[in-house]
């Protein structure tokens, strides 16, 4: 069964950092692309980052470039998604999701995910 989990979310001023962690059982990270997506309330769940399977390429939404950085440790079997300079508006929820049988590229597409964990809350505020 897979399986994955958040952590790593929290309270923080603006400016400030997080490192999520979306930790993986049952299979693999590796042998799937990886994204990160956000919900913040009243709006559609939105794609932030992702990282594919074979290579590592790496895609980023244009409002987090520069400031959220996705890595995987491969063994830990875990993907990590570091927010730097966090604004108010990064506020959400924010959740890992695997893509089975993936191309060698990630895309920040909703539908291209196949599993998804249950999200771990991160709130910017002063």
């Amino acid at each position: 069964h897979l399986h994955l989990v958040e952590s790593g979310g929290g309270l923080v001023q603006p400016g400030g950092s997080l490192r999520l962690s979306c930790a993986a059982s049952g299979f693999s990270l590796d042998d799937y692309n990886i994204g990160w997506f956000r919900q913040a309330p009243g709006k559609e769940r939105e794609g932030v980052s992702c990282i594919a399977h074979s290579g590592g390429r790496r895609n980023y939404a244009a409002s987090v470039k520069d400031r959220f950085t996705i890595s995987r440790d491969t063994a830990k079997n875990t993907v990590y998604l570091q927010l730097n300079n966090l604004k108010p508006e990064d506020t959400g929820v924010y959740y890992c999701a695997a893509e089975d049988k993936p191309p060698s590229f990630c895309l920040l597409l909703k539908a291209s995910y196949d599993y998804w964990g249950q999200g771990t809350q991160v709130t910017v505020s002063s």
